[in-house]
């Protein structure tokens, strides 16, 4: 354990009774603390938390990337390096060994460490569609910070470069599909800011940021999404992962992960901001006040 006391979790909660636990318990060997920052949950979230010593915060909920910093800002972390991992989330075992053999034999220089993603729907991982996905999930305090997006946030590094982990975490879902496709026409209103951000620079931020490699060509490929045009681009999207990238392979779990996160939610995409140029033309300002109006975003306020 004295190998990984420079190690310390921020996870954001609303009512995860259903994961934390297990997203805890492939902690206890590798940080030194964790701090949980709850959106005000009513289940047994903080119960949970406090049992297993976690550092239990609340504070209101406007996006991700605010919530995560307020954690970097509002909490007594005293370790060299910060890991970012969501509920729903783990580390496998081979990754929790990587992160203690590794981990404090890194150069000075290395500020954020990459690390693969294990995707699990329906209980099945998806190996095909996407191909090897890498996210920037462990930083040098001080040294890194989550960009200011309404969606598709990724760390940004301050100073230094980073280095890649060869053994991933896991992104395992527990709820069950009614849960899950009312959560992701939640992000939908998110992600419509994102690509109308893209488009239309709403917002006018992030021009500065430095990402690690795989989020800036991830960052790069969405831009050309937005160039094409509506509801062909989700079509076109979906046909690439289930066929081209053979995510027909995964068998009916894998249908269903292509179909619904790679067709139905970017056509739920497209169909608001078809519905917002329907209404606002190419105004950004009409754009502007019709998001606060229908999806309570307020594009316009001091969130910093």
């Amino acid at each position: 354990m004295d190998k990984v006391s420079s190690l310390t979790a921020i996870i954001l909660t609303y009512n995860e009774e259903i994961h934390l636990q297990r997203c805890l318990d492939s902690l206890k060997d590798v940080v030194k603390e964790v701090f949980i920052i709850d959106s005000y949950s009513t289940d047994s979230t903080r119960e949970i938390a406090e049992s297993n010593g976690a550092h239990f915060y609340q504070n209101p909920w406007v996006n991700y990337s605010l919530q995560f910093n307020w954690g970097i800002d509002n909490c007594s972390i005293n370790t060299d390096w910060i890991l970012r991992i969501d509920a729903d989330e783990y580390l496998t075992p081979e990754l929790q060994a990587e992160i203690k053999d590794n981990l404090p034999n890194l150069n000075t220089e290395i500020s954020g460490i990459d690390v693969p993603l294990k995707r699990v729907f329906l209980n099945k991982h998806m190996k095909r569609g996407l191909g090897e996905i890498k996210m920037l999930r462990i930083f040098r305090k001080g040294k890194a910070r989550l960009e200011d997006r309404w969606m598709d946030e990724h760390i940004e590094i301050l100073e230094g470069t980073t280095v890649t982990f060869k053994n991933s975490f896991a992104d395992h879902n527990l709820n069950n599909l009614s849960w899950w496709t009312a959560k992701h026409n939640s992000y939908s209103n998110r992600e419509v800011v994102d690509l109308l951000d893209i488009e239309y620079n709403l917002i006018n931020n992030n021009s500065h940021v430095k990402l690690s490699k795989q989020a800036l060509m991830k960052r790069n490929l969405k831009i050309k999404y937005v160039k094409m045009p509506l509801f062909w681009r989700c079509f076109i999207y979906f046909i690439y992962r289930y066929f081209f990238r053979l995510g027909f392979l995964d068998g009916k779990e894998g249908f269903l992960w292509h179909f619904l996160q790679g067709w139905w939610y970017r056509t739920i995409v497209d169909a608001k901001i078809y519905e917002i140029k329907k209404e606002c033309g190419t105004d950004v300002t009409k754009m502007i006040k019709y998001i606060k109006d229908i999806y309570k975003i307020n594009l316009t306020a001091d969130l910093k």
